[in-house]
């Protein structure tokens, strides 16, 4: 029986998570339906703009991403703290700019309403900002406000109504370097793998294309979690490696996959692979198979006994698969 969400995420364990839309009744998100030759490639758009927009409303920032004909891959960083800073009323904003809110809420923004209002008609508004403070570094709130307009805007145009996508997104949590490293490096490949672009630069309505594109002007987009280089003293909030690393990886990895082959990546691109301790043979498992391979959480062995005890499970998975691929190199 599926767990709740919100018994999967653990923030103790890990801010990453990697989740999963898909499409039902054979749905096409964007792409082409090559039954009626009728053309959704729109709706990449739809969706990329509304996931930025959610990342900028959000304390969730988006890390890589990939919008395919039947489903979408994004790979979150969860910042609960930032949402502890926010002001009653920048919270309220913010809810705002994706929800209506409510009665109180809108009267308590108006300042020359606000002082009319009594104690009780006050404290009912802390206690709703309080409530939208959480949901603004949840991931089911995150996920379900990306989705929802996404599925009217395309019922709307394919004139019928019902589900557009299936009861639940999938979630897995990243709780290594290694992980996470994969797990984007899975997401910026999708494309490449599934034959809709020939190089990961070129692949549109995704994250390492935005990158691609930033770092030949030689800066990172400010709408994605950026990279602040290998761990270390002090470091800044954002992704643990080294943005021309993880690029070249991502462009030598692409092409041993595309060979359908196992290929040999680079001495320049080997350096971020042997820092996280992993084989270059796994690492290629690992970005080409990583959905298959991983049902739920990934990481190495003792990450994952130490999650599942985090979210009330006796049993953990993944443990063989993990101790395969993500064991010290």
């Amino acid at each position: 029986m599926p767990r709740a969400r919100k018994t999967q995420v653990s923030l103790t364990d890990t801010p990453y998570y990697h989740c999963v839309s898909r499409c039902v009744r054979r749905t096409f998100l964007c792409g082409k339906d090559p039954l009626t030759g009728q053309c959704y490639e729109h709706r990449r758009g739809w969706i990329e703009r509304r996931l930025l927009f959610l990342a900028k409303v959000f304390a969730i920032d988006v890390c890589a991403y990939a919008v395919m004909s039947n489903h979408t891959h994004v790979v979150l960083h969860v910042d609960e703290d930032k949402t502890k800073g926010w002001s009653q009323e920048a919270v309220i904003t913010r809810w705002h700019q994706v929800c209506k809110g409510n009665y109180l809420s809108n009267t308590w923004l108006d300042e020359n309403q606000r002082s009319h209002m009594d104690k009780a008609q006050l404290k009912a508004v802390a206690r709703i900002a309080e409530e939208w403070r959480k949901r603004l570094h949840d991931i089911s709130w995150f996920m379900r406000l990306l989705n929802e307009p996404i599925a009217r805007k395309a019922n709307e145009e394919d004139g019928c109504t019902g589900r557009f996508w299936e009861g639940r997104f999938k979630s897995q949590a990243l709780l290594d370097e290694a992980a996470l490293a994969a797990c984007m490096a899975y997401v910026d490949l999708n494309p490449v793998r599934a034959g809709i672009a020939t190089t990961p630069e070129t692949s549109a309505y995704t994250s390492i294309k935005k990158r691609a594109k930033a770092a030949k002007s030689s800066y990172q987009p400010t709408s994605l979690l950026p990279f602040v280089g290998n761990p270390r003293a002090n470091m800044p909030k954002g992704l643990p490696f080294v943005f021309t690393d993880y690029l070249l990886l991502v462009d030598e990895t692409g092409r041993a996959m595309r060979h359908g082959k196992w290929g040999r990546i680079s001495d320049n691109a080997r350096n971020i692979v042997a820092r996280l301790g992993l084989s270059e043979e796994n690492w290629l498992e690992l970005t080409s198979q990583l959905e298959r391979n991983f049902s739920g959480a990934i990481g190495k062995e003792h990450l994952l006994r130490e999650y599942h005890q985090h979210i009330g499970q006796q049993r953990t998975h993944g443990v063989s698969v993990s101790r395969r691929l993500l064991h010290a190199a």
